[in-house]
Order: C-alpha cells, then structure tokens, then sequence
C-alpha cells in the first residue's frame, strides 16, 4: 500500500471520492436523494437578478444559497425569496431549514425570520466564523 499526497488532485479523484461516501451514506440512510429545489427572479432582459438554491432532504430544506442583486437588495426581494423556497420545501414535507452563512453576510436578515443559530464555527476560514441556522418551517 502506497498512500500518495496530491496537492492539485484531478477533479475526476475528488467526483470518484465523493460518489464512494455517498453511495456508502446512501445505503445507511432512510432517505435515498436530495431534491434540488429552486427559486429565481429575472429581469425583463432575461438576466437572473435574484434568487435562491436549496435541496430538500427527507425533512429537511438544506438552503444553499440566497443571493440578491446590488440594485434590488433594500426591496424586501430577499424576504420574498426565502419565503418562496421556505413554502417550496413545507409542500414537499421538510419541517425544518438548515443554512450557513458567514459573520459578514446576512446573519441579522435570517434571525430576522425565525433562524437560530445551533453552531458556530469559529475561526473559519482563519478569523471570522461561519453561523449554522436552523428554523421550523
């Protein structure tokens, strides 16, 4: 046995790592997938402007990213996304959101509509934190 140290691992190394501990997860969960999820606003040029990506697992929202333009953040648009994909998830059963978000994003916006951070990471990526946030949707 050899063990080898690649510091700029080919991408077909880390996608062949990471099917082989999901397909071992998969095969010990009670939920088999994750079920991307999505909302987005466009402008009338058809450009995404705003909007938000999650997958919903088993009971779970897992939101992975909410994003809103420059010229429309201060509109209320944030709020109206994280509703909308709040909803999306309860119709597909999730009782509960998980996120992330740093100490110089919108920690204060996602405390303002019922997340509570269960977790901090401290010192992440060397002096700032990163906030887990749960709700009950």
């Amino acid at each position: 046995m050899n063990i080898e140290v690649l510091e700029n691992p080919d991408q077909a190394l880390i996608d062949y790592l990471n099917k082989k501990i999901d397909d071992f997860n998969w095969a010990n969960w009670e939920v088999n997938e994750r079920v991307p999820l999505a909302v987005q606003i466009k402008s009338k040029q058809g450009e995404v402007i705003a909007g938000a990506a999650a997958r919903t697992f088993g009971d779970w929202l897992l939101l992975d990213t909410l994003w809103v333009s420059d010229e429309l953040r201060g509109q209320n648009v944030g709020s109206k996304i994280l509703k909308e994909i709040e909803v999306s998830g309860k119709k597909r059963g999730c009782i509960k959101c998980l996120l992330s978000t740093l100490n110089f994003q919108a920690m204060p916006f996602y405390e303002k509509h019922g997340y509570k951070t269960e977790w901090i990471q401290q010192g992440y990526p060397k002096t700032g934190c990163k906030y887990f946030m749960v709700k009950e949707l």
